[in-house]
């Protein structure tokens, strides 16, 4: 019954999904997460790998603001949790791992599939309760001394995973749960176990809605049920984060406000997180937003596309003198080249303080503040030479790298055979036109709705997309806490489940589409198998295949290393048939080679899971072929 109060208390909390992994010392806790799905308390999600899972569940919570618990067995189940821990960590997504774990008399020994579990995240993990096996009362009751009050270890684990202004940000939590055998038994209490199951889904669909109401969709605030439950999270935080204090020492504690005010020639940045508070600062203030693609912020007529370009610019990010960073910005050099430079004033945002709690400032100069706001008195209008001069410069520069076919409206308009036949010539010369980096990234970007989702993996195409992606409102999600490759499939599944089961019909009806380069594609290759039980989502996995690891091609390396050295070793060249591994799994196959495919592609309705594989114009080259064998003697 352990198992069974500990989820319920989550669900009552508003936990909605649980991801489970199949495994025996778990199995508890699996099948409590079955019975709760029975009950219509949970959204449940299988899978088979642990790595994959957790990041799946990273999704999720990356789209709803709350963690889907993670389920696994002990041992190396738990291990494979740890790339998607430290992203978690990283980027301030919550993350609640549930691993299972033997008693204390079978630690120590060496026994079967038995580790030091418990202490494999404490330095990122923003709680971690090693939670001794359950025990009964001579009444039966659940024993719930010495830390083991599931109901207690819910509510302190979600309040740490979520985080709070002013305290720790959102982050990964572990409860590592000890089980004796008999692992499971709750025979002969299906009914009541399923009636407190709906009980607690009807209070947990109430929490969301006053979490939704109070912080908005996906915000990752906290939630509770009533005052007495915010009472009792800021208590469990409170503790939570007075064991990390106890652990890391005291940390530096951001001023309260940066209140902006004058005619510095100031800039704001937006990095992964910043969200659309950046770009309502950088509209008050009336400044430049320099706001990465990923940042939620691109939006507005302050945001700047090809900021990178123009900081190079002496006459223009030469020039400035503040700067005034919301977020994690990671795309590019030119961005913490500017905020190391002496003669700019830098102003970090950041909502979090606390042990262990990081903030992004290249020059480890900078004033960190919680919040930002620009004064009532100021004058943007001040500026409006300023913003000029970045505006004009960045139209410039788009339409330079634009790839978007603009037909001659002019030949098409005239009555001459032969101009007819010229612009009949250039449509179909650019129908045929083979896909670039570029094209690719600018038309997925131009497909995308407001109700859609975009991922873009940690590849070169990201940062392609980041240069010339025009202004506009669209929902973004990368995994840019630690920007690696790992399990960026697993994160667009988890995002596509959890937005395409939204209650709101608006925000459920868009599609998902990952843009990823073949080798993140074929790192989480095993994320492509999706459960027969579970719904198949609408998503296209936009694979960019130009045959290995081009992203290495810009470093200063890849000019003095031997290219045969260079090519092995960082290139990594590929050659697998896309196809193949699409039906394995069970994927709908596409195929684009020009613009008119791919635009084609891009514009058909979406009704479940795809794979398109778009052939860029500038492939690694194909390996050498091997040296004949010498003649035999």
């Amino acid at each position: 019954m352990f198992a069974v109060e500990l989820l319920a208390e989550l669900i009552r909390r508003g936990v909605r999904d649980a991801v489970v992994c199949p495994g025996s010392r778990s199995q508890a806790l699996a099948l409590a997460a079955a019975a709760a799905e029975s009950a219509g308390a949970v959204r449940l999600h299988v899978r088979l790998d642990e790595r994959s899972a957790a990041f799946f569940a990273l999704g999720i919570a990356r789209e709803t603001g709350l963690p889907a618990p993670v389920i696994v067995t002990s041992g190396t189940a738990v291990a494979n949790l740890g790339p998607a821990v430290l992203e978690a960590h990283e980027a301030r997504i919550p993350l609640l791992l549930l691993t299972a774990d033997r008693p204390t008399e079978l630690r120590g020994i060496r026994s079967n599939q038995t580790t030091r579990q418990a202490e494999l995240f404490g330095p990122v993990a923003r709680l971690v309760r090693d939670v001794p096996a359950p025990d009964y009362g001579p009444d039966g009751d659940l024993a719930r001394d010495s830390g083991r009050d599931p109901g207690a270890l819910a509510r302190m684990a979600l309040a740490a995973a979520l985080g709070a202004s002013g305290g720790a940000p959102a982050g990964p939590v572990q409860l590592n749960l000890a089980f004796r055998e008999p692992l499971s038994g709750t025979a002969g209490f299906d009914g009541m176990i399923a009636r407190g199951f709906a009980e607690a889904a009807a209070e947990g669909e109430q929490a969301r809605a006053t979490r939704a109401a109070s912080h908005g969709v996906g915000a990752g605030a906290r939630i509770g049920t009533g005052a007495d439950a915010d009472a009792g999270a800021d208590a469990d935080r409170a503790d939570a984060d007075a064991d990390r204090a106890d652990a890391d020492g005291a940390a530096h504690v951001p001023d309260r406000a940066y209140v902006h005010r004058g005619d510095a020639l100031a800039v704001a940045i937006a990095g992964a997180g910043a969200g659309p508070e950046a770009e309502a600062f950088a509209h008050a203030a009336g400044i430049p937003l320099l706001a990465e693609v990923v940042s939620g912020a691109r939006f507005g007529r302050e945001a700047i596309a090809a900021y990178a370009s123009l900081i190079d610019d002496p006459a223009v990010g030469g020039l400035v003198e503040q700067a005034i960073v919301f977020g994690h910005p990671t795309l590019t050099r030119q961005v913490p080249a500017l905020l190391r430079r002496d003669d700019v004033d830098v102003v970090v945002v950041d909502p979090h303080a606390g042990p262990g709690v990081d903030h992004y400032d290249p020059s480890r100069s900078a004033r960190v503040v919680r919040e930002a706001r620009v004064a009532d008195d100021h004058d943007a209008a001040a500026l409006r030479r300023w913003l000029g001069a970045w505006v004009v410069a960045d139209r410039a520069l788009q339409r330079a790298r634009s790839t978007a076919h603009e037909p001659d409206l002019d030949a098409a308009r005239a009555t001459g055979h032969q101009e007819r036949n010229a612009f009949a010539r250039a449509e179909v010369a650019a129908l045929r036109e083979p896909v670039t980096r570029a094209m690719l990234v600018e038309r997925v970007w131009r497909a995308t709705w407001p109700h859609d989702r975009l991922v873009l993996a940690a590849s070169r195409l990201v940062r392609v997309l980041d240069g010339l992606a025009p202004a506009r409102r669209a929902l973004v999600h990368a995994n840019r806490g630690l920007a690696g490759i790992d399990g960026t499939v697993a994160t667009a599944l988890g995002i596509a489940d959890a937005a395409q089961s939204d209650p709101d019909p608006v925000r459920a009806a868009g599609t998902v589409r990952l843009v990823i380069g073949d080798l993140a594609l074929l790192h989480d290759a095993g994320s492509l198998l999706l459960p027969a039980a579970e719904s198949r989502p609408r998503i296209q996995v936009v694979v960019g295949n130009d045959g290995g690891g081009t992203i290495f091609d810009g470093l200063e390396v890849a000019a003095s290393a031997s290219p045969a050295a260079f090519e092995r070793v960082m290139r990594t060249p590929q050659h697998v048939e896309l196809s193949a591994l699409a039906a394995a799994y069970g994927w709908e196959y596409r195929r684009a080679e020009n613009r008119g495919e791919l635009d084609r592609l891009l514009t058909e309705p979406v009704a479940g899971p795809v794979l398109v594989e778009v052939v860029l114009a500038d492939p690694a080259p194909a390996p050498a072929p091997a040296p004949a064998p010498a003649p035999a003697d």
